[in-house]
Order: structure tokens, then C-alpha cells, then sequence
């Protein structure tokens, strides 16, 4: 049996655009401006510990804790006021018979949100957080913790992703990866990019994503 495994931002929820956006108001206010390109570059698809890491890079000192706690607050405000499900998300999921879950980057407080913020929480059997892992995307950690705790080979599970990270994660745990290019934040060479990272098929909608995993899934 064909097992779903769904990344959260940018795949299920349009979080990427609200969520890069804080973090430029965060890395300005400490005297690092940046650009929507740059910080998709740098942050999209990392884990908690990898955004602050990259930001303490780019700053090059740490980031203080009431600053980071101060944006963190300012970002799930956001969520539950403007947070929404990919278009055509819920359909395409529901239109597909086979078993699913969520392993996303994100902490589990932020993914319990989004999903419930979004009307998704329901649709999944479980949610897996890279907290949950030694190693984030692009290491294959999170989606080899998922399969295993589904009861599912990875090679039988398909993953669904929309940055170059989890292609990787997928990829180096043995999964098929659906690349998704639709998300809000998606720029004009994030298809081919998902493309070169090892995505087996890049979808621009959610409507063409039932017919895709089902010719996979055969």
C-alpha cells in the first residue's frame, strides 16, 4: 500500500510568503536587510535550529532570544489571521485512496497550528516534526522516521515537496519525490530547481497531483 508523506509549508499551507517575510522584518531590525529572493535562498525548507543557524551566519553573532521569541509570536499571529491551505489542496487529498502523512521542518507547535488554522488537521494520520530527528532535510532522517513509524518501505512511499531540502530528504531515504512548484512563494526557476534536486515529476497545481501519484503509485 502507497504511503503519502506530505510536507507542510508550502505544500499544504501557503506559510512560506508570511513566514519569509517575518524573518526579513526580523534579520532588518538587526541590521541585516535582505531580499524575498535571498531569504527563500537561505531559509525555505530548513528546520528551526537550521533558520537560526543560517541567521547567525548571516549576522554573524547570535541571535538574541527575546528578539527571536518577539518574531516567533509576530509570525503565529500572522498564522491566524491570514494563514490559508494551498488551493485545491484538500480536493487533491481527498481524492486520492491511499494512507498519509504530514513530516515537515517546522516545530510541532507551529504545525499544529497551521493545520488547524487551515481545516487540515483531520486529513492526516500523524504529523512528524524534524525535532523529532537528529539530522534535518536534506538528511533523510524525517521522512525514514515517517515511513517507519506508518509501517511503510520508503521506496512504497511518495513524497510530496516544494524545496530543494526535502527533494534531497526524500531522495536520500529512498522515496519517490513529487516536486510542487504552486505555492504561493514559487518563483520562476523553482520548478527546474526542484527538477535538479531528484524530483521524479514537478506539478505547478494541486489539481494535477491525484493523477500523477496515482501513475506513480502503479
Amino acid at each position: 500500500m502507497t504511503l503519502l508523506i506530505f510536507d507542510c509549508d508550502g505544500v499544504l499551507v501557503d506559510s512560506e510568503v508570511l513566514a519569509l517575510a517575518t524573518l526579513r522584518e526580523m534579520m532588518a531590525s538587526l541590521g541585516r536587510p535582505m531580499t524575498m529572493a535571498e531569504a527563500d535562498r537561505e531559509f525555505t525548507g530548513g528546520s528551526l535550529a537550521a533558520t537560526l543557524a543560517t541567521a547567525e551566519r548571516l549576522l554573524g553573532r547570535p541571535v538574541p532570544a527575546n528578539v527571536g521569541e518577539g518574531f516567533g509570536r509576530l509570525l503565529f499571529d500572522r498564522f491566524r489571521r491570514e494563514l490559508e491551505p494551498v488551493p485545491g489542496v484538500r480536493d487533491a487529498i481527498l481524492a486520492l485512496p491511499y494512507r498519509r502523512c504530514v513530516a515537515s521542518s517546522s516545530s510541532p507547535d507551529r504545525l499544529q497550528l497551521s493545520l488547524e488554522v487551515t481545516g487540515l488537521a483531520p486529513l492526516f494520520e500523524h504529523v512528524f516534526s524534524a525535532v523529532q530527528v537528529a539530522h534535518g532535510k536534506p538528511a533523510p532522517d524525517l521522512y525514514l522516521l515517517a515511513a517507519s513509524q506508518m509501517g511503510e518501505l520508503p521506496e512504497r512511499c511518495i513524497v510530496i515537496e516544494d524545496a530543494v531540502r526535502g527533494v534531497m530528504a526524500g531522495r536520500a531515504a529512498g522515496a519517490r519525490v513529487v516536486g510542487f512548484a504552486g505555492g504561493a512563494h514559487a518563483g520562476a526557476a523553482l520548478a527546474e530547481d526542484l527538477r535538479a534536486a531528484g524530483a521524479e515529476v514537478v506539478i505547478r497545481s494541486m489539481e494535477e497531483l491525484p493523477a500523477v501519484v496515482r501513475r506513480l503509485a502503479a
